[in-house]
């Protein structure tokens, strides 16, 4: 018998885009003695080809995912165009007007901004084999939570008194000390809008009541960690990973974790309807609700969407809103959001 030879390959192209080719030579038969090939104990062939993932996530969350899918899928190709949410949805919206979607995966950041793309009904409806392992309210008929984002506070560290609740951000002991991120460019923030906006004691005046005091908007999450970092900012909105990565590291910050609850937000997966491998596509899909895939993700600091794979410790309760009802709000949430920080 010849052996198996396992390959696999990371291969970094300029610009946003990056190929990651999963694997190579699998090759192995037994002759019968007369000399045919037998292939009765061999596994059946997995998938091969490629998959175009579009992305918001993280680029170690990305790395750690493919690196626990070439074990699964040696012989598929993984192409990852990853840009934060305004970007990304910048780049199909042209691709839209040109008339083919170059993505097979969507993995993004929120579900707001993928139910943008069910709307259209640009997504497949697909169930996969692990849908039993995502809540119910982490899933559609077309996208599925893969973990969770929690949004909370972050202060600079040793404060005498810090902010303890969402609402402390909003009193003048804070006045132009916050900042906020754009929910135009970045998913999570756009997700932390829909939740205030469906909060009957919040809604978009919260966001009046931040300007009011002198809030700032910047454009990502990282930049109001690293505007806390240098004194720019006394504290502000981020996310929690973000906020440990950056205390591992050093940076003068902590985090608070709000007494009503962190904000959950979910992290979905969809396929393209017009996706050139349906296949494939909803082989790699699938692959990031598994427990291999939920330990990678769990590894680079964010919750798991299943109960069942470890993750990092939660500081707190944790609050959502109804996410079916701010669906069908979002371009009248975000209007109201511009009419007070512009943009």
């Amino acid at each position: 018998m010849t052996d198996s030879i396992f390959r696999a390959s990371r291969r970094a192209l300029s610009g946003p885009l990056a190929v990651v080719a999963v694997g190579a030579l699998l090759s192995a038969c037994s002759a019968d003695p007369a000399g045919s090939a037998s292939t009765a104990s061999d596994p059946p062939p997995g998938p091969s080809g490629t998959v175009r993932l579009y992305t918001s996530v993280t680029q170690d969350t990305v790395d750690a995912v493919l690196a626990a899918y070439a074990a699964v899928a040696p012989d598929v190709t993984v192409e990852v165009f990853r840009a934060p949410t305004g970007e990304l949805d910048a780049r199909i919206g042209a691709e839209l007007r040109d008339g083919q979607i170059g993505g097979d995966v969507l993995w993004g950041t929120d579900p707001l901004s993928v139910q943008s793309y069910a709307s259209q009904d640009l997504l497949e409806a697909w169930t996969p084999p692990e849908a039993a392992s995502v809540p119910d309210e982490y899933q559609t008929d077309t996208f599925w939570g893969t973990r969770l984002l929690n949004m909370l506070i972050v202060h600079q560290a040793d404060m005498a008194d810090p902010p303890a609740d969402w609402d402390d951000l909003t009193d003048p002991a804070f006045a132009a000390g916050v900042g906020i991120p754009d929910p135009g460019f970045a998913g999570s923030a756009f997700a932390a809008l829909g939740y205030f906006a469906s909060d009957p004691d919040a809604g978009v005046d919260y966001y009046q009541r931040l300007a009011d005091n002198g809030a700032v908007q910047v454009q990502a999450v990282a930049e109001v960690l690293t505007g806390v970092a240098e004194g720019r900012f006394v504290a502000g909105m981020t996310l929690d990973k973000s906020a440990r990565d950056a205390i591992a590291q050093g940076s003068p910050v902590e985090i608070a974790w709000p007494t009503s609850g962190a904000i959950a937000i979910y992290s979905p997966v969809a396929v393209f309807a017009d996706a050139r491998d349906q296949a494939n596509g909803q082989h790699f899909a699938n692959f990031l609700l598994t427990p291999e895939a939920q330990a990678a993700i769990a590894s680079t600091g964010w919750q798991p969407i299943r109960d069942d794979v470890e993750g990092p410790a939660i500081g707190g309760d944790q609050v959502s809103p109804d996410w079916a009802e701010v669906f069908d709000r979002q371009e009248e949430i975000l209007t109201e959001y511009r009419a007070i920080f512009g943009g």
